[in-house]
């Protein structure tokens, strides 16, 4: 069999989370390739609501096998958390989850040199969420981490404190911030002899040898495309590919094991943390965007920034990633505008372009819009696309032809049963 994969086709918050939980029942493993605890999957399930850092969004599914892949950066201390929310829940997770041994952690001295740097940068800031996840990439990169696998090595406490003294030299290179570095390295060492008791694997064996088998897997991505480290809106950007092609090297699956692509948009955009966002509404219209669609980060809490759907940048990732079909989602945000605007191109250097520029952060754009009018209905009694009001159906219809690619689904709320198929 092969890999679909899900992904977010904007700055990340598209509703990954939810679309996983819901598609999930179709595969029998759900992976997630990249990112860490920097990222926030919402699901809200019978009125109850759940967010993940780091446990892929299929794990609600109870015949479904869920494996952090080899691309993640794993948080001992915010994966705990996760586990005791659905020990809580009720949910048995434990025999279902699985976790690479190449996946490397994030120790507490990364965490504090993410905040150090980043209180250091001044106005220069990138908008790090401060888990430590830069630094741990560094130390991967660089050859210095540490591994899931490590920790059951006879010499894991010496490996910790090689890192710590390494990261204690570079915190000196910065001022003083408040740290409390005792504390939360006995959160780690506590949380580091829970996480033994889940199953580490081999993962890129095992998810080849279930593809032998002939099952089907669901790879989940985290936070979203134009935050690539190559391909995004450098310097503001993640430290991990969050496109598709990350979905080889954080699994260790062949690019031909990939099917569908599926990409995840909002029928708006949001943004979180500094950084370009060329259809950014700084105006009562944006703070209507943020308070009615609730835009406050599920890992931060920071206020979301707010704009209109921008179809150049979606253009850009749908190339990038080879998206098969779209899925829209928040589409009843939109309920009360009279008017609805899309980017459609962008005009810079004295001409008009649907390409993004190379230095997006340095020059100035100015995005081009065509407006369409709102439906100005709820849609919150709506079970099925065709009852959906004409308006709605026809802004859903013109972005796919602006899009070129076949739009399959529309998501107008978080539950499960707000998700229906074109």
């Amino acid at each position: 069999m092969a890999v679909d994969v899900i992904l977010g086709l904007q700055w990340g918050d598209e509703g990954k989370g939810k679309i996983v939980d819901y598609l999930a029942d179709k595969y029998d493993l759900v992976c997630r390739f990249q990112g860490g605890p920097n990222a926030g999957h919402t699901i809200k399930i019978d009125g109850n609501k759940y967010v993940l850092h780091t446990i892929p969004s299929g794990i609600f599914r109870p015949e479904i096998t869920n494996v952090i892949g080899n691309g993640v950066v794993l948080d001992p201390i915010t994966m705990v958390k996760e586990m005791t929310v659905l020990e809580n829940a009720g949910i048995d997770f434990l025999p279902r989850l699985l976790v690479s041994r190449k996946a490397h952690l994030i120790v507490p001295t990364h965490r504090y040199l993410d905040a150090a740097s980043e209180a250091a940068k001044g106005l220069g800031k990138i908008g790090s969420t401060l888990k430590g996840i830069g630094p741990a990439y560094m130390d991967k990169t660089g050859r210095n981490g540490i591994r899931v696998g490590d920790l059951s090595a006879a010499d894991f406490k010496t490996r910790y404190q090689i890192i710590r003294e390494k990261h204690l030299g570079l915190i000196k290179l910065y001022p003083d911030i408040d740290f409390d570095l005792a504390a939360e390295e006995e959160k780690f060492f506590e949380s580091v002899e829970i996480i033994k008791k889940l199953r580490f694997v081999n993962s890129e064996y095992f998810v080849n040898n279930a593809l032998t088998e002939g099952k089907k897997i669901l790879a989940e991505g985290a936070q979203g495309s134009m935050l690539d480290i190559d391909f995004g809106t450098y310097p503001y950007v993640t430290s991990s590919n969050t496109i598709s092609a990350g979905v080889c090297s954080g699994l260790g699956i062949a690019p031909n094991k990939i099917r569908d692509v599926i990409g995840i948009a909002k029928a708006y955009c949001t943004r979180v943390g500094s950084g370009p966002f060329p259809t950014e509404l700084l105006d009562e219209t944006g703070e209507k965007l943020r308070q009615v669609g609730k835009e406050f980060g599920a890992t931060t809490g920071r206020p979301r920034r707010c704009g209109w759907i921008d179809i150049p940048q979606l253009l850009y990732t749908i190339m990038l990633n080879g998206v098969t079909q779209v899925i829209i989602t928040k589409l009843d945000v939109l309920d009360t505008f009279e008017e609805i605007s899309v980017a459609t191109a962008y005009k810079y250097d004295q001409m008009i372009s649907e390409e993004l520029p190379y230095d997006i952060v340095g020059k100035p754009i100015e995005p081009q819009y065509s407006t369409y009018a709102g439906w100005f209905e709820s849609l919150d009694d709506v079970t099925d696309y065709n009852d959906l009001p004409l308006k709605s159906k026809e802004y859903i219809h013109q972005l796919e032809k602006w899009l070129k690619t076949k739009i399959s689904m529309v998501s107008t709320g978080p539950e499960r049963e707000k998700l229906f198929a074109r």
